[in-house]
């Protein structure tokens, strides 16, 4: 997809983005966006995007660590269940509780037993979830072997995204039949009439990105809020205080100075 393209129309959906957010806080409604797929399918940049212009107070990122050696002992959904929205609010979940259906099973985390318990509890789960008033969407972003691959290893050659490859993610080169069967399966108990699973094709990000965001506005049925504009009061006239001396104040030193070129420096 073009970037010229892509950064208009992103622009474009995230004010739109902006509006839904607007329209959340004044119905009291209550949304959660699960991000699923394979490792480096690009869930987190699209996560990015779609907060970028949003409010923190309300739209919140959920993306929780390794269960503790407490948090095992519980009912499995236990740990996700005060994760959840309150009215007004918007929860985007990078990974949730198909953690269990996918890398837990596949890495032989979890025993069958539990996986097979999952698999009928989760549909329980999300009716519940759905018939007290939640909106619930589910993506997963899909993404070739040979995209996967070329991903890992860039991000293996860059300092800044080294860490989000870990040896979970490479291990998931060797064992790509296996999160396929899974997925397979997982979809097939858990894509209910009440929360059905929608599949990004994420190969090109910018695409991808742009279809998730329209398909997400789409699915909610939010309306154009009405906000009261804001007066900036002009400044009134000084009071007569004084700023302290500068050389009194202990200011970050101005780095910036050392790496300008000196015509640059005074601008």
């Amino acid at each position: 997809m073009p970037k010229k393209v892509y950064e208009k129309e992103l622009k474009a959906l995230q004010a739109r983005l902006v509006d839904m957010q607007a329209w959340v806080q004044a119905s009291g409604a209550r949304v959660v966006v699960i991000f699923e797929g394979r490792d480096a399918a690009g869930k987190g940049s699209t996560i990015s995007r779609v907060s970028q212009y949003l409010n923190p107070r309300v739209t919140r990122v959920v993306a929780l660590p390794t269960p503790t050696e407490r948090e095992k002992t519980q009912w499995y959904f236990q740990r996700y269940v005060p994760h959840l929205p309150a009215a007004g609010e918007i929860v985007l979940m990078d990974r949730s509780w198909y953690n269990r259906a996918g890398v837990e099973h596949v890495m032989g985390y979890c025993t069958n037993i539990e996986y097979h318990r999952f698999l009928h509890q989760a549909p329980i789960f999300e009716r519940m979830l759905v018939e007290d008033g939640v909106l619930l969407l589910k993506y997963w972003f899909s993404v070739s072997d040979v995209e996967q691959e070329k991903r890992f290893r860039s991000r293996n050659d860059d300092p800044l995204r080294r860490w989000k490859l870990s040896p979970n993610d490479v291990l998931s080169i060797t064992k790509w039949e296996d999160y396929s069967r899974a997925k397979d399966t997982m979809v097939v108990h858990t894509d209910i009439p009440e929360a059905r699973w929608f599949e990004v094709d994420n190969d090109d990000k910018r695409r991808g990105r742009i279809n998730m965001i329209h398909h997400l506005l789409s699915q909610i049925p939010y309306e154009h809020v009405e906000r009261a504009p804001i007066v900036i009061p002009p400044r009134p006239p000084s009071g007569g205080y004084e700023r302290p001396p500068r050389e009194l104040q202990n200011y970050v030193p101005d780095y910036v100075a050392t790496i300008l070129p000196d015509d640059a420096a005074a601008e």
